[in-house]
């Protein structure tokens, strides 16, 4: 459809605003399994509700869902800064995971779905909605335990700590430490689990998890990872962005290859 290319658009260029009101025609059609754009409806619908994330993959930044400026910061510019047209970004990301928030229920039986994408977006939406119930945590870890395909179940853990960024629990973050560590789980399952437990912990990354880290981030699961929505957002200029995930968080000391690339310019 070239109206998902538009919505895109309207999201790179900074004007959610927009973008933000199709949010809620948009969940109707990936929600129908028979509608002939289920998929890519899908794969575009939380676009609007996240914002700054593209390229990112620092701990401090990746998985992060800022204030809502409703709550946090309403008569002020708040953390999303302004769009292009002057409207207040965080406006526009609320309004997105508000729609998203809504309309939880319809979406969660997308995460059994008998398609592999439609899974892995359906993670990649439920992960902007508001959870304050845990009834979206809790989807996500019986369709992991239940769940067979390596890069699914990396989804699913991605998905877990995103929502467990913006509503904290303890437990979730000890679990996801439980995956990372065990040498029995797919390495594209344990990746994503240390990814997302460097972003919920202060803690310096253990040796343990740089080397776990390290031997099984190589090129070819870095490229196959790119089929994760939060790793091709994370990616840059020639680097997958599980390899960008690898520098950024456990070897923050390691020269970044798009400033390298830039600076060479000039």
């Amino acid at each position: 459809m070239d109206a998902t290319g538009v919505l895109w658009g309207l999201c790179a260029d900074d004007s959610r605003a927009a973008a933000a009101l199709a949010v809620p025609f948009l969940i109707p059609l990936a929600i129908n399994a028979h509608h002939p754009h289920r998929t890519v409806a899908l794969a575009v619908l939380s676009g609007p509700a996240r914002a700054r994330h593209h390229s990112v993959a620092s701990r401090k930044e990746f998985l992060l869902h800022r204030n809502d400026p409703r709550r946090h910061a309403p008569d002020t510019h708040d953390d999303y800064g302004y769009e292009v047209t002057g409207y207040p970004a965080g406006w526009s990301v609320a309004a997105a995971r508000a729609a998203i928030t809504t309309a939880t229920s319809a979406l969660l039986p997308l995460l059994r779905d008998c398609d592999p994408t439609v899974r892995i977006d359906a993670a990649y939406v439920l992960a902007t909605a508001a959870d304050p119930t845990h009834t979206i945590r809790t989807a996500l870890a019986n369709g992991f335990a239940n769940e067979g395909d390596a890069v699914i179940r990396a989804a699913l853990l991605l998905a877990t700590a995103e929502i467990t960024r913006a509503h904290p629990h303890p437990p979730t973050v000890r679990w996801l430490r439980e995956r990372w560590h065990d040498q029995a789980e797919a390495p594209e399952a344990r990746l994503s689990a240390a990814v997302g437990w460097l972003c919920l912990t202060d803690k310096s990354a253990p040796e343990e998890l740089r080397r776990t880290v390290d031997i099984l981030a190589d090129n070819e699961r870095a490229h196959a990872m790119e089929a994760l929505p939060w790793m091709s957002a994370a990616s840059g200029t020639n680097e997958p962005g599980l390899l960008r995930c690898r520098r950024c968080m456990p070897h923050p000391e390691e020269p970044d290859p798009e400033e390298v690339f830039w600076n060479s310019l000039f």
